[in-house]
């Protein structure tokens, strides 16, 4: 039995913080996927939607905070969404009509508090998961709560054999978002959990970013599928700080992509591409995953259980 399914990375950008503009954009780009190239499973980029502030410095300095600094944070907590909430259920109806299995960075909103959260939208059954970045990084840390380990999903789904029609292919999905991914714990739990599809939602365009993709598959015997925004100064609201305020220009590049398709032995099997709005696909043989086990099993017959132990934290707190 052929147990092959189609998956897709999108690379594209928030459109200048505007939801209703991206939500258009996401439901263009999923149902070209699913149109042009058959897909079945789909993964947007890191804070899709509400935004990558790239280049903001909310005004702050250690020690000090201004009040231009507050109103920047005002309008990018008005960006962020909830969940649930009506983009959310637009999400889960784009993902109904075509039929297209989602998972995409949001910026998420609770309260006061905002989140860098993968979402996992079902086609039949809608938002199935959520999870919550657990550390964001550097000066991320101003503007974005910490996840905790109730929001550590690894999401069954059961799709339907694209090369073979009536076989059911079952498939585990995890979602590790930028330098989480730089977390061996962190992979670690999800290797535990039988992770086959490995989101990595991102905006770390770095070419060495393509190295660390390649080593969590071959690490972890699994796809991973990492999608990151390419956006220019243009994708962003005119006031929007730059990287050189002296050169506007709306061609600039302010995130350079990079999105790719790894197999579990480590071949690229699409991208990595520098395009600006790109989708890339490829077939995934779910057998490789165990193909790949059979000289590397890091949670299995590659691990020392008896010498070191993982110990997750996953009650919410």
């Amino acid at each position: 039995m052929a147990s092959i399914i189609r998956a897709s990375v999108v690379q594209s950008c928030t459109s200048r913080f505007n939801l209703s503009e991206t939500l258009d954009k996401f439901e263009n780009l999923t149902r070209l996927a699913k149109e042009r190239d058959g897909t079945q499973l789909v993964v947007f980029p890191e804070a899709f939607i509400g935004g990558y502030p790239k280049w903001s410095t909310f005004s702050c300095a250690v020690g000090d905070r201004q009040p231009q600094g507050r109103d920047e944070f005002l309008k990018y907590h008005t960006a962020a969404i909830e969940i649930p909430s009506p983009a959310i259920h637009r999400i889960e109806e784009v993902s109904k009509a075509t039929g297209v299995f989602v998972v995409m960075g949001v910026i998420e909103r609770d309260g006061g508090t905002l989140y860098c959260t993968a979402i996992f939208v079902d086609p039949v059954e809608g938002l199935v998961a959520k999870h919550r970045k657990l550390l964001p990084t550097a000066s991320e840390r101003l503007i974005w709560g910490q996840g905790d380990g109730s929001t550590l999903p690894v999401v069954g789904k059961r799709f339907e054999s694209c090369v073979q029609k009536a076989h059911a292919v079952h498939t585990k999905i995890s979602a590790a978002i930028c330098w989480e991914n730089y977390v061996p714990l962190l992979r670690t739990y999800y290797y535990s959990l039988g992770t086959q599809i490995y989101c990595a939602p991102t905006v770390d365009s770095r070419d060495t970013w393509q190295s660390s993709m390649q080593h969590i598959a071959l690490e972890g015997r699994c796809f991973v599928l990492s999608a990151c925004q390419f956006a220019t100064e243009k994708d962003y609201p005119l006031d929007h700080a730059v990287a050189d305020p002296n050169n506007r220009n709306p061609d600039n590049i302010m995130i350079n992509g990079g999105s790719v398709i790894i197999s579990p032995l480590g071949k690229v099997l699409a991208g990595p591409t520098r395009q600006p709005e790109e989708i890339l696909t490829a077939d995934l043989d779910l057998d490789d995953v165990v193909r790949g086990k059979f000289d590397l099993d890091a949670v299995g017959h590659y691990a020392r259980p008896d010498v070191f132990q993982l110990k997750a934290n996953i009650p919410p707190h």
